[in-house]
């Protein structure tokens, strides 16, 4: 933290995913874990307060240092996973970062997908683009078997119910079509896991390929599978 005159208290889930321990959910996790001390206490409520620059922050132990905030796009390449830990040592997002800094993925893509994935350790970011209620677009190029009608499609504008609730897509665009196979742009304005792959499927229709191809406004251009590059400062708002 710089120094100087004390800061405003904040609240520690914040204060926690800034440092790079995920996103605030996770870190509430933390928290409610019993794995977040302040002044060498065990705190287990929500929303505490902390002033980051005249109390100590430890988590499982390990002092808490704020660095600055980092944000990267990331070309994900397929059998990648995008969870900041797997015991099975499998490759990781996080591992195509040359950094020593604690950053993890914004969102995640499954292992058989590709394309654009945001990683940072700014937790204001990560929420903003993650909880539904800030309605941030994800664009998503598929290719599926078959050929999907428009009346299939608009099923999927309209919602549909899966394990966990009602979803919908926000629009789509028919790309091409082949012999066995169509290619549709889908964007989506929420994330559940494997939404579009469990979408299509309702509808009769595998996902064969799935790259994502856009977050918001940001359109992923000229990064090489597996690579990344930092955003600019203007990408970034």
């Amino acid at each position: 933290f710089p120094r100087g005159d004390s800061a405003m208290p904040e609240r520690l889930q914040k204060i926690l995913a800034e440092g790079g321990f995920g996103s605030r959910r996770e870190c509430e996790t933390l928290i409610l874990e019993g794995r977040v001390e302040v002044d060498r206490e065990i705190v287990l409520k929500l929303g505490t307060r902390v002033d980051p620059q005249a109390q100590t922050i430890r988590v499982d132990g390990q002092k808490l240092k704020i660095a600055h905030k980092k944000y990267y796009a990331v070309n994900k390449p397929r059998g990648v996973i995008s969870t900041n830990k797997d015991p099975s040592g499998r490759p990781r997002v996080v591992d195509l970062i040359p950094t020593d800094q604690r950053v993890y993925t914004v969102g995640r893509l499954d292992k058989d997908s590709e394309g654009l994935i945001i990683v940072t350790n700014d937790g204001d970011l990560a929420n903003q683009l993650t909880h539904p209620r800030f309605g941030i677009e994800k664009t998503y190029l598929i290719q599926v078997e078959g050929h999907p009608t428009r009346e299939q499609m608009d099923s999927l504008v309209s919602g549909v119910y899966l394990a966990e609730g009602f979803v919908q897509i926000k629009s789509y665009l028919f790309k091409r079509k082949q012999k066995n196979t169509t290619e549709i742009e889908i964007v989506l304005d929420e994330g559940r896991n494997r939404e579009v792959r469990r979408l299509l499927a309702r509808i009769g229709h595998k996902v064969l390929f799935l790259r994502r191809v856009a977050v918001g406004s940001y359109l992923m251009e000229g990064i090489p599978f597996g690579d990344h590059r930092q955003l600019t400062t203007e990408e970034v708002q």
